[in-house]
């Protein structure tokens, strides 16, 4: 497993952790079922604190993507694709919202914000 933390990142190491080992199973680069590293060992991999790996162990789990087995570590958990779905599309609506937010601030109607969307999705 490639975990990546960057002291640039604005984000704290826990998150850094937690987004890349749920991008990992969302992905299917991790298996249900499969074993992670120890928290220990993580966090000797990553030269960070066994509280800040714990903390990402933690949410994901609190998050439905990994489970623990006492005395053994933890485990990819068997996702259900639509929850996983059904979340990203919470998220979109909520980030939406904000949208909407602003643009009534800058004065903006929903045609101009329409036109932004298609601009930003032809340079993708």
């Amino acid at each position: 497993m490639n975990i990546i933390i960057s002291n640039s990142n604005n984000k704290p190491i826990y998150e850094q952790i937690y987004i890349q080992i749920k991008t990992l199973i969302i992905s299917g680069e991790l298996k249900n079922g499969e074993l992670l590293p120890s928290i220990r060992n993580l966090a000797k991999d990553l030269r960070i604190s066994v509280i800040t790996t714990k903390r990402a162990y933690e949410e994901l789990e609190k998050d439905g993507y990994i489970y623990s087995v006492a005395g053994k570590g933890f485990y990819v958990a068997e996702n259900n694709i639509e929850i996983i779905r059904e979340n990203h599309l919470k998220e979109i609506e909520n980030h939406i919202r904000i949208i909407f937010q602003l643009a009534a601030g800058c004065n903006l109607k929903l045609d101009d914000i329409i036109e932004m969307v298609n601009l930003l999705a032809e340079e993708e």
